[in-house]
Formats: structure tokens, sequence, C-alpha cells
């Protein structure tokens, strides 16, 4: 009988059904006072009822539910078919009025989340292909300036003509690097790459990178270092190629932007008894606080115009994400301007 005369969560027919008592009650109390025989006030009781069942259970289910069913239907995108008559019958008789704003509420906050999202994202979109641009333009213009003037009769002066084709050289290199790091991207991004695994040592990955990497690093007088306490061998199971390219971006990229006669060094940690974490840190100027939350993303260049001048497509770190989240899991920058930047990223431990 409570839950009868709780109107908080009643249905159109439980709310008819009492306001329809309620008034046939009184109609028939006040025809007590007018009437001297026990059938009329039961008959003003009874055809009260009825009247005003039907008036108010019309005027809900015409005027306020059907609304609400529109308002449902609008947010679940439901068509007027025979789910219609599911939805009526199963989930409106439990919805309040405080329940429906509740839900719309809800919904709203969701749709504002994908507009947001959908803001961000076309914003991505236009930077993503404004740097495209740029990165193409970089090379081709360069290609073509050397190009037209060999063409416009360089080509026969010996002083200049090798200078401008290892030039034009250079700059189909770093258009073919780009165009081979979009590709890989993208095939890493469909899954097209597949990962394959295997278990190997860590620590010898590292050394292979580092021994590939050392005369760039003698050039800068940059060391290459092992983290003191961190030699003892751990097995991981990965994409060992994968991992070594994971590896060689981050060495490349700490020689490029470290400072010159710097130190980088690797560590490799036990997590647990699954996971291992290798970190790649350097002494360089570090990278302001603004720009790690965008760090991975492609093209994006924390300072621009002197990563224009070290070289690069701009995309190793994109790689990096990639290729670490494929193997399901991820990684991570910590770094601070004038102190130096780690990047770290976790591996699956192989089961001895």
């Amino acid at each position: 009988m409570s839950s009868f005369l709780d109107t908080k969560n009643a249905s159109p027919k439980q709310l008819s059904t009492i306001t329809a008592l309620i008034i046939s009650a009184v109609n028939a109390l006040l025809s007590l006072f007018l009437a001297t025989n026990w059938y009329i006030p039961a008959a003003v009781f009874t055809i009260s009822f009825f009247i005003v069942y039907w008036i108010y259970n019309y005027t809900l289910q015409h005027f306020i539910y059907r609304k609400i069913k529109l308002i449902y239907k609008f947010i679940y995108q439901t068509k007027a078919t025979k789910k219609e008559e599911f939805f009526y019958n199963n989930i409106l008789p439990h919805k309040s009025i405080e329940e429906v704003s509740m839900d719309v509420e809800k919904w709203a906050s969701q749709k504002k989340d994908e507009i947001e999202m959908l803001r961000a994202n076309e914003q991505f979109r236009k930077e993503f292909l404004m740097n495209l641009s740029h990165e193409l333009k970089t090379p081709i213009f360069a290609i073509q300036g050397y190009v037209d003037t060999l063409a416009g009769g360089a080509i026969h002066d010996d002083a200049v003509n090798l200078k401008f084709l290892n030039n034009t050289s250079k700059s189909i290199d770093r258009l073919v690097r780009l165009v081979d790091d979009l590709d890989e991207i993208s095939k890493l991004e469909s899954g097209r790459i597949p990962i394959i695994q295997e278990s190997f040592i860590v620590q010898e990955l590292i050394k292979d990178v580092y021994e590939e990497m050392s005369l760039k690093a003698k050039d800068r007088n940059i060391s290459l270092l092992l983290k003191k306490g961190t030699a003892k061998p751990l097995i991981v199971r990965a994409d060992r190629p994968k991992i070594r390219q994971v590896l060689t971006n981050l060495v490349e990229n700490a020689i490029k932007y470290g400072n010159e006669g710097g130190e980088i060094t690797t560590g490799c940690y036990e997590v647990d008894d699954k996971n291992v974490y290798v970190e790649v840190s350097d002494n360089g100027p570090g990278i302001a606080e603004e720009h790690l939350s965008r760090i991975f993303e492609r093209f994006y260049r924390a300072d621009r115009s002197r990563s224009r001048n070290v070289g690069g497509t701009g995309l190793g770190l994109a790689i990096v994400k990639h290729i670490v989240e494929a193997h399901g899991h991820t990684v991570t920058v910590r770094s601070k301007l004038g102190v130096g930047s780690s990047f770290g990223f976790t591996l699956e431990k192989a089961s001895e």
C-alpha cells in the first residue's frame, strides 16, 4: 500500500488512480451534506472516480508522458516500431519526472563531452594537416630550388654542381624517411604490422642501440651509459626489432636535443613479477611542462625553430608511442627545464 501511495515513482495509471480516489472521496463527502440516502454519495464517488481517472490518465498519457517518450526516443534514437511499444510498457512506467530529468542531464553531459572531443579532434586534424604540409614543403622546395639552379646552368659549374646534387640527395632522403614514417604509423594504427614476440635480454638490445648511435653521440661528445645497479640481465618478451626502434628513436632524440658534452643513461627495473620498466634519460635542456601532454603527437615540436635545425621527421616519438601501445603497454615522459628528460615504458617480463 505504501508503494502504491509513493507518487515519486508512480506510473501514469497509478497517478490517475490516486488523484481519482482523492477527488471522488471529497465529492462523496460533500454529497453527504446534500443527500440523505447512502447510495447517492456512492454513486457520486463511482461516477467521479471514472470521470476523473479517465481525464487525468488521458492528460498524462497524451500530453506529458507522450513528450517524455519523444525525449527518450531522441536520446536513445528509437524508431516508431514494435520497439516503441516495448519501450513504453517496460521503461516509462518506472521513470519519474525526477528520473527523466537526471537521464536528460546525463545525456546532455555525454553529448557535451562528445562535442568537446570532436572539437579537439578537429583542432588536432587541422594542426596535423598544417604540420604535414610544412614538413613536405621543406624538402620539396629545397629539391625544387637545387634542381632549378642546376638546370639554369649551375650543372656546368664544377664549384657548386656536386654540392647542389648532394644537398638534393639529402632532401630526397628526408622526404623518403617522412613518407616511410607516416606509412609505419598508419600500419601500426590499423594493426597491419603484427607484433611477433620473442624472449631477449633487454640490456643487450640497449648495448646494440648504443653501438649503432655511438658515432652520432661522439660527434656531440655525449656519453652513452647504463644506469648503475641495473646491469642484472632482464629477459623480456616483446617484438625485438620494434623495441630496438623504440630505443633507437629515444636515444637519437636525446643526442639531437641534449646538451653537447652531456650524458644519456638507460636503466632497466623489475616493476613486479610481470613487468620490466625501461627508462632513457638525458641531462639536456628539458621540456616545458605545457608541452609534455602533446609530445607524442605527430609533428609536434616543443621548440619548433630548434627542431627544424636538427632535422628529423617529427614522427619519432609518435612511432615510439604506437609501438609500445601495440605491445599493450604505455610510454611516459618526465622532464624539467634545465635538468633533463626521461622517457620510460614497460615490457612484459619473460617467464623463466
